[in-house]
């Protein structure tokens, strides 16, 4: 089991900390809900360190992540950032990630923690074009700090202009005295803020300085079960809940960033599949009565038929019902469609409804 660099921080705040994608990772400090509500309306900072970042550079760099990405990255400007998929040639998914245009010829991509291995073979094993790969995951730490208050909250640290930071894009600079810092606004919360990466041996003074900034603003530190309530709220998907190696990104709700207009690994099967129309689909749900669908719970029909299982579930901290995403028969997953959850061996009612389950005012 890994630690992050600031694994004794969190450790002295109390956090809970549990085993997560190889690394000790802080899941909670003071409870979910109140961590959860921190970042919907003040701001909160998660240590997102176990992140993995690959640099992709050379005359064969865009050619290499045209070829195992979804997306199209030839759109890309630098300063811009993008969400894509890489399909695994079976119609399913090695992993999903966000792809950053740094320069022509430099590229970084942020990929899950689980999942850095395995991305990294697949890349590698795709490199056919002479792009030089750098596997720089152990190198960096990632604060990602996130709420309403963040920008203001942190600006104090940079001459640069974070309230000019569209979504999706990025910059480098200096930040609380750490000269090339990548800060980016691509969000998992639905709430607003920025991430913060930097090299290892600075993420204390990093830290630091964010919570010395952020103190007059209630700034504190949030775990991963928050994380993951926050996204959920969004109808974000979690690799290995809500895609994974079985799922594809039409099924996934992903043909948005499943580009045709490029050749990429999967390209004909997704072609074929689009025209065909896919057979199962990932529903957003809404429980009609006080239960929590978990994840791996079944959804049943009116008849109590197994149709499918909940992949993501909780109670919505920002809503107060329960909420979730599964994968369903196409005939079960238009919007109003009513489903059932089993539940302790009960069958309580669900409507499937349309994302995002939360709506900022």
């Amino acid at each position: 089991m890994k630690n992050i660099t600031l694994n004794d921080v969190h450790n002295a705040l109390g956090a809970k900390m549990v085993p997560f994608a190889g690394f000790n990772m802080p899941v909670q400090y003071e409870g979910v809900n109140a961590e959860h509500q921190t970042v919907r309306t003040g701001v909160g900072v998660f240590d997102v360190s176990h992140m993995g970042e690959f640099f992709v550079k050379g005359k064969g760099a865009l050619d290499l992540i045209q070829k195992v990405t979804s997306n199209d990255a030839s759109t890309l400007v630098d300063g811009r950032a993008q969400y894509s998929c890489m399909p695994n040639g079976k119609g399913g998914i090695i992993d999903d990630l966000i792809i950053y245009k740094i320069a022509d010829e430099n590229y970084m991509l942020v990929v899950n923690a689980s999942n850095i291995d395995k991305d990294w073979q697949w890349i590698n094993q795709h490199n056919t074009f002479g792009a030089i790969l750098e596997n720089c995951s152990d190198q960096y730490s990632l604060l990602a700090i996130q709420g309403p208050k963040a920008v203001e909250a942190m600006q104090s640290l940079t001459q640069i202009n974070l309230a000019a930071i569209p979504f999706y894009h990025f910059t480098i600079g200096d930040f609380a005295g750490i000269p090339q810092v990548i800060i980016s606004a691509t969000g998992y919360t639905g709430s607003g803020g920025f991430e913060v990466y930097v090299k290892n041996e600075d993420a204390q003074k990093l830290w630091d300085k964010v919570f010395e900034a952020g103190k007059s603003y209630g700034i504190k530190p949030i775990g991963l079960a928050a994380r993951d309530t926050l996204r959920l709220e969004m109808g974000y998907c979690l690799y290995g809940n809500d895609i994974d190696d079985t799922t594809s990104p039409l099924e996934a709700g992903l043909g948005w960033i499943t580009k045709f207009t490029k050749d990429f690994i999967d390209t004909d099967f997704l072609k074929k599949q689009k025209e065909a129309g896919v057979t199962r689909k990932l529903i957003a749900f809404e429980m009609k009565e006080k239960a929590i669908p978990r994840h791996d719970y079944q959804i049943v029909d009116a008849d109590g038929n197994v149709i499918g299982k909940v992949t993501s579930g909780t109670m919505s901290p920002s809503l107060g019902i329960g909420i979730g995403l599964g994968y369903v028969p196409i005939q079960y997953a238009s919007v109003g469609s009513e489903i059932f959850i089993q539940i302790r061996n009960k069958n309580i009612p669900a409507k499937v409804v349309k994302l995002p389950f939360y709506k900022k005012d």
